[in-house]
């Protein structure tokens, strides 16, 4: 039997189906050593922030980054899924996709790690 593509859904019923796929999503990349990582770096610097008395404009610029680090990780996370499905075996255009997937993450914490240091400096 062939894979039957569900109806779309609209109005509210939409709106809760893509809450819905946001939190699979979020529990997906939870089971990813680097997602849970990452939410614990900024849990550490969110906890910095507020104990060293960074201002509530610089904990929401934080939280923002925060979002867009794991956002750029959930993007490696599919892109990784994608290449090993695509590509059991090694092929250099699956390393070179999961390298850039890495640099993309690598990237967005460093400037994480900038803005906490300009925030934080004393």
């Amino acid at each position: 039997m062939a894979n039957v593509k569900p109806p779309r859904k609209t109005g509210i019923a939409h709106f809760f189906a893509a809450a819905s796929y946001s939190i699979a999503g979020f529990r997906r990349l939870m089971r990813e050593s680097a997602g849970r990582q990452e939410v614990g770096l900024i849990v550490a610097l969110m906890v910095a922030f507020v104990a060293l008395g960074a201002s509530f404009l610089a904990v929401l610029g934080l939280l923002a980054l925060g979002m867009l680090l794991l956002a750029v990780e959930a993007l490696n996370t599919a892109i990784e899924e994608l290449v090993d499905h695509l590509s059991p075996g090694w092929a250099e255009w699956a390393k070179n996709a999961k390298d850039l997937g890495s640099l993309a993450v690598a990237c967005t914490i460093g400037g994480v790690l900038i803005y906490s240091a300009v925030v934080l400096w004393p």
